[in-house]
C-alpha cells in the first residue's frame, strides 16, 4: 500500500511544479534554493528581446440604453392576427381504375364491404373527398397568420404590409396590453406592399409619426414587431444601405438595415433615435429562412405618400408616362455619346400614350424629370409613379447627341392591364442565304420585312458576350432601320468610319424591345 502511494506521489511530483514539494517538507531553505535554480536556468535559456509597448486602451463610455426609446414607442406597435380561408386543390382517388389528376393524389385500396378497414377508409375519404372517381372540392380551411403594425393616429389608423392582410377574412389588432380589436382594411397597395387598417371606437390611442429628414447610412435604427408570434420584440442595428432594389418590387428604393428582422416582423416599424418611423419592415434576405442581418424597409417618404392616398381614397392612383425603358450601361452611353452612364433609355413608347403624344421616340434617353436627375429605369418608374395623373412634367432628354426638353401630361396608370389578344401566326417566307457579319452574327432578312433575323452567333464574339442570340431580330443599327444583311453591314461600317467605336443596336426578342451597345474595336479583334 505504502509503495503504491509513493509511486503515485512520484509520478504526480514529476508532472508538477517544485513548489508543491516545499509544502510537503523542504522548508523555506529549499524554496529559496529552488527559486535561485529556476531563475538561473531562465536566464540561461530565455531569448533576449525588448518587449513591445503595451497597447493603451482609451476609456470608453458605457453605451447608451435604448430603454427610454422602447418605453416611449412600444405602446403604438401592435401585432396583427389574420384569419383567412384557403381552398385546397381538388382531391382525386387514384388506383382501382380511377384516373390520375391534379392536386393531391392518394392511393386508396378498393376494399370489399365486409373488410375490417373499409369503415376507416370511408371515414378518411369523407374528410378529403368521396371514394368516387370524380374530383371533389374540399371545404375551405381556415388559416391564421401573424404580422406587425403600428398606429399613426389617435383615432385608430394603423399601417402594415399588404402581404400581411391580403385575402384576409378577419383582421385583429392586438395591443401591447393584450387587448384585441377587430380592424377594417381601409385600402391596400400591392406595388409598394403597404396597407392601412382602421379600428373604430377609439379616440386616444398612442401613435407615432414619420421621420421628415432623410435617414443616412450608418444611423442607428430600432425595429419593433411580432417575430414568430412572440410579440413586443425589440432589435437594434444600423442603416446598412439606401436605395436597394429587391426582386419582386416595382418601385425599389428600400432601406437595408441589419437589425434582426424575422417572420412576423412584416409591417412593423423601424425607428430612429428620436422615435420617428424611418421605414416599414417588409422583407429579408435569407438563405435559410432566418435572420442573417439583411432586412429591407419601405422608406418613410414612400409610406407617407401611399398611406395618405389609401386613407383619403381607399386606393392609390399613379401617373403614367407610357414608355418601355431600360438602364443605360457604359456601352450604351458610349454608343449614344452620353457623357455618363445614367438615365432611362426608351425602348418603345406606348402607342397613343402620353410619351408618344408628346413626341418621345425610341432611342431617347430620359435623364431628368422636373430637373431631378434620373439614374436608371427603376428611378424613372418610381419618380413618375409619385406624380399624380394629369400632372404636367418636364422631361430632359438626350437625343441625337444633344440635350433637349419636352413637357408631358401624365395619364393614369392602370393597375391591371387588359390581356393582349394572340397575334395571328403567318407562314414564314423562305429566308435568303445566311450572311455572316463583321461582328460575329449571321443574319437573314426577317420574315415580316422588319429588321434582320440572327441565325447564328459566334460564341467567342463580342456580340455573344453582350447577349445577342439566335432568334433575335435586329431592327436598327445606329438609329437606322435595317432589313437586309447588306444594310446591316453598311450601318456597322458607317459607325466604324465615324471613329465612335461603339454601335447602338436595337433588337427585339419575343416582342420585347431592347438596346445593346456593341464595342466595335473588340469585334474586330
Amino acid at each position: 500500500m505504502r509503495s503504491t502511494f509513493l509511486s503515485r506521489a512520484r509520478r504526480w511530483i514529476g508532472a508538477s511544479a517544485l513548489a508543491i514539494l516545499a509544502g510537503v517538507g523542504g522548508g523555506a531553505t529549499f524554496m529559496a534554493t529552488t527559486s535561485q535554480i529556476a531563475t538561473a536556468q531562465t536566464q540561461i535559456n530565455a531569448p533576449q528581446f525588448t518587449p513591445a509597448a503595451q497597447i493603451q486602451v482609451p476609456q470608453i463610455a458605457e453605451p447608451a440604453s435604448f430603454a427610454d426609446l422602447v418605453e416611449a414607442v412600444q405602446p403604438a406597435v401592435v401585432s396583427i392576427v389574420v384569419e383567412s380561408e384557403q381552398r385546397a386543390p381538388s382531391l382525386q382517388r387514384r388506383g382501382g381504375g380511377g384516373g390520375g389528376g391534379g392536386g393531391f393524389n392518394f392511393d386508396f385500396p378498393d376494399l370489399p364491404e365486409n373488410h375490417p378497414f373499409r369503415d376507416f377508409f370511408d371515414r378518411f375519404n369523407d374528410g378529403f373527398g368521396n371514394r368516387g372517381n370524380e374530383p371533389q372540392q374540399r371545404t375551405p380551411r381556415r388559416f391564421m397568420a401573424a404580422g406587425s403594425g403600428f398606429a399613426i393616429s389617435a383615432d385608430g389608423y394603423f399601417v402594415t404590409n399588404n402581404h400581411v392582410v391580403s385575402d384576409a377574412t378577419r383582421v385583429t389588432v392586438v395591443f401591447e396590453n393584450g387587448d384585441e380589436r377587430v380592424a377594417e382594411i381601409v385600402g391596400t397597395d400591392e406595388r409598394t406592399d403597404l396597407a392601412v387598417l382602421k379600428v373604430d371606437g377609439v379616440e386616444d390611442l398612442p401613435f407615432v409619426t414619420f421621420a421628415s429628414d432623410e435617414t443616412r447610412v450608418g444611423d442607428w435604427v430600432m425595429a419593433v414587431g411580432n417575430p414568430f408570434g412572440l410579440g413586443g420584440t425589440v432589435t437594434v442595428g444600423i442603416v446598412s444601405a439606401r436605395g436597394r432594389d429587391i426582386g419582386g418590387s416595382s418601385y425599389g428604393d428600400f432601406l437595408q438595415i441589419d437589425a434582426a428582422v424575422n417572420t412576423g416582423n412584416s409591417g412593423g416599424p423601424t425607428f430612429n433615435l428620436r422615435g420617428e418611423v424611418v421605414g416599414v419592415n417588409t422583407a429579408i434576405y435569407s438563405p435559410n429562412g432566418g435572420n442573417v442581418g439583411i432586412a429591407f424597409a419601405i422608406p418613410a417618404n414612400t409610406v407617407q405618400q401611399i398611406v395618405g392616398q389609401l386613407i383619403e381614397n381607399g386606393e392609390v392612383t399613379r401617373g403614367f408616362l407610357g414608355v418601355s425603358i431600360q438602364d443605360v450601361n457604359t456601352d450604351l452611353a458610349n454608343s449614344l455619346g452620353l457623357p455618363n452612364a445614367r438615365g432611362a433609355l426608351v425602348t418603345e413608347p406606348a402607342e397613343g400614350g402620353p410619351a408618344e403624344r408628346a413626341g418621345i421616340n425610341s432611342g431617347d434617353v430620359i435623364t431628368a424629370v422636373d430637373g431631378q436627375q434620373i439614374s436608371n429605369a427603376l428611378d424613372l418608374s418610381r419618380t413618375i409613379a409619385s406624380k399624380g395623373p394629369n400632372t404636367e412634367v418636364e422631361l430632359t432628354l438626350w437625343r441625337n447627341g444633344r440635350e433637349d426638353t419636352l413637357r408631358v401630361t401624365l395619364d393614369t396608370l392602370e393597375e391591371t392591364a387588359a390581356p393582349t389578344p394572340p397575334a395571328e401566326v403567318e407562314e414564314p417566307a423562305q429566308p435568303d442565304e445566311p450572311t455572316p457579319s463583321s461582328i460575329g452574327v449571321t443574319v437573314v432578312p426577317n420574315a415580316d420585312d422588319e429588321g434582320v433575323l440572327i441565325q447564328d452567333v459566334d460564341a467567342a464574339s463580342i456580340a455573344a458576350s453582350r447577349g445577342l442570340a439566335v432568334g433575335d431580330v435586329i431592327l436598327e443599327v445606329d438609329n437606322t432601320p435595317v432589313s437586309t444583311a447588306a444594310e446591316f453591314e453598311a450601318a456597322i461600317q458607317g459607325v466604324r468610319d465615324s471613329d465612335r467605336g461603339t454601335v447602338l443596336i436595337k433588337t427585339s426578342r419575343n416582342d420585347n424591345i431592347r438596346f445593346i451597345g456593341l464595342p466595335l474595336e473588340e469585334s474586330a479583334q
